[in-house]
């Protein structure tokens, strides 16, 4: 996550937003909490357009598909059209995330587990095979899954970033996309409570 200054971001909101109501004189270096409360509970919330907050997110490609889709926002991706993996600055490897979408103790692998380690080191030989015979990597990346390791950088308004929560932290959303966004909402009410307080992961 980007540096936050929230007395910053704070400040920025309740001055754009007292615009609205010419009451710029009844702003104090404690009003807007209160004031920024206020707004949220009235659907006031084009006002947290004004300020906006950044987070590098490592992720699987498939979470990275279903972040993108959220309009109001710049990223910033890992490309597997430009990084080749079969270099020493990635260690002559893919880096694979696994999907945990249960954990029941157990330290035997899985048939599920082995399965899936077995198509990783698939297109990994595929990959890699690709490359040797002469494939650049925008055309070998076709092999690659989603389960690839990426990193990509979102930056959103402050509004937008309510809106992924809502979406995105709800018990119907993905579960490796709930492992993403429920800790990051967790840390944002702890930084700025008066911009997420309404929303529960």
């Amino acid at each position: 996550m980007s540096d936050i200054a929230p007395d910053t971001i704070m400040r920025n909101i309740e001055l754009a937003g007292r615009t609205c109501y010419k009451s710029e004189d009844k702003i104090t270096t404690d009003s807007s909490s209160k004031f920024v409360r206020m707004i949220i509970g009235r659907g006031h919330e084009s006002v947290l357009e004004h300020e906006k907050i950044t987070v590098r997110f490592i992720c699987d490609r498939g979470v990275s598909h279903e972040l993108v889709r959220h309009r109001i926002a710049s990223f910033s991706q890992e490309s597997t059209r430009y990084c080749n993996y079969s270099k020493d600055g990635f260690g002559n490897e893919l880096t694979f995330i696994m999907p945990l979408f249960e954990d029941d103790g157990t330290e035997v692998a899985s048939d599920e587990e082995i399965e899936w380690r077995n198509a990783m080191r698939d297109a990994e030989r595929h990959y890699m095979n690709l490359i040797k015979l002469g494939w650049q990597p925008q055309y070998a990346r076709s092999v690659l899954p989603n389960s690839l390791k990426t990193e990509i950088v979102v930056t959103a308004n402050i509004r937008e970033w309510r809106t992924i929560f809502k979406q995105r932290t709800s018990k119907a959303a993905h579960p490796q996309m709930r492992e993403l966004m429920c800790p990051l909402l967790n840390e944002l009410k702890k930084i700025l409570p008066d911009l997420f307080f309404d929303i529960d992961a």
